[in-house]
């Protein structure tokens, strides 16, 4: 038989791979993808919840009595939230305790209106406006030390 008329075709190469099912490898790195996913959306709202519990246990201790007894509760609970984030740190006094509560980058206690926590519960009357505005920047610095930023110690 003469080879030009050998019924030969061309080749024909199969189908590529279908992209459904994918691999068992695409499977396992899908499902750790998705595990941490799960596990970072779980811890975040879980500081979520403790940072509001956080803040409500501090309005609740920080919104009774007369003004100097808000100040000694906003005072009382900065030293607990100063021991929790840096022992020993409760026990500082006067000039020392404000600077500790200054945090980095900031004088709001030693040179501002924080200055109230030295003696402001042993006043006889205490303005209602500046007793707010000391709670207001004790909360801030309650929350940074209860999540560990401690500024200096």
């Amino acid at each position: 038989m003469d080879p030009a008329q050998l019924p030969l075709r061309d080749v024909h190469l199969p189908p590529g791979p279908s992209w459904w099912p994918p691999a068992p490898g695409w499977w396992w790195l899908a499902g750790a993808v998705l595990l941490v996913v799960l596990a970072a959306l779980l811890w975040m709202n879980w500081r979520a919840h403790r940072r509001a519990r956080w803040i409500r246990w501090f309005m609740q201790q920080a919104a009774t009595g007369t003004p100097e007894q808000r100040l000694a509760a906003v005072s009382a609970l900065l030293r607990r939230a100063a021991r929790r984030a840096s022992p020993g740190s409760e026990l500082l006094q006067g000039e020392e305790w404000l600077r500790f509560l200054d945090g980095p980058g900031t004088r709001a206690f030693s040179a501002g209106p924080g200055r109230l926590l030295l003696d402001g519960a042993f006043r006889p009357r205490v303005d209602v406006a500046a007793v707010e505005e000391v709670a207001a920047l004790a909360q801030a610095r309650f929350l940074e030390l209860m999540e560990g930023r401690r500024g200096r110690a």
